[in-house]
């Protein structure tokens, strides 16, 4: 009786510690050949000259930048300034040592109401975001002042305040990198 339960607990104990050593074998291979998988994938994509939205290179006018920023804490000029830098360009603090200046001059965010409901109460509103911007060279204008706005509206509930607050900061936030992305391509196409 003791030896069938000796048996019965090694057994439990292989089911329970995991798998044996010819499973371990077969992940691992099975992990080699994932990650040949995904290799193959991205060298073949990079090869046709497949490239991520957004990741087209600045032009040389723009390696080092000053930019200026009406208020350096929005969602747009955060973004911005994260997008400039993992695209190549190197911000300069002070102007006078920069290449170019990326002026944006106007960053605003506001909301409206759409609709309301027969006690007055608003039901619907709509998030604007408006940025405009403009690059100057060392000796001349490169983009002239460039104005793009988003629009999204959202349903509001009163019994939903604070789920409701959320959903109006992440289309903020949504719509600033969206902005961020049409600034970027506009920056590229300077060459």
């Amino acid at each position: 009786m003791g030896i069938v339960n000796h048996r019965e607990d090694n057994s439990c104990r292989v089911a329970a510690g995991g798998m044996s050593a010819a499973g371990a074998r077969v992940s691992g291979a099975t992990r080699v050949t994932a990650a040949l998988s995904i290799l193959f994938v991205v060298v073949a994509l990079s090869a046709c000259g497949f490239r991520l939205a957004g990741s087209d290179p600045l032009p040389g006018m723009l390696a080092r930048p000053y930019l200026s920023l009406k208020d350096p804490y929005t969602d747009f000029s955060r973004e911005f300034e994260h997008q400039l830098k993992s695209a190549g360009a190197t911000l300069q603090s002070v102007r006078a040592n920069s290449t170019a200046t990326i002026d944006v001059t106007k960053d605003l965010v506001e909301q409206r109401t759409l609709s309301v409901n027969a006690h007055n109460i608003p039901t619907e509103y709509e998030i604007t975001y408006t940025v405009t911007f403009a690059v100057r060279g060392t000796d001349k204008d490169l983009l002239a002042p460039q104005t793009i706005s988003l629009s999204k509206d959202f349903s509001f509930e009163e019994p939903a305040l604070l789920a409701k607050e959320h959903e109006a900061d992440i289309l903020r936030q949504q719509m600033a990198r969206d902005l961020v992305a049409i600034a970027m391509r506009r920056l590229t196409s300077l060459k």
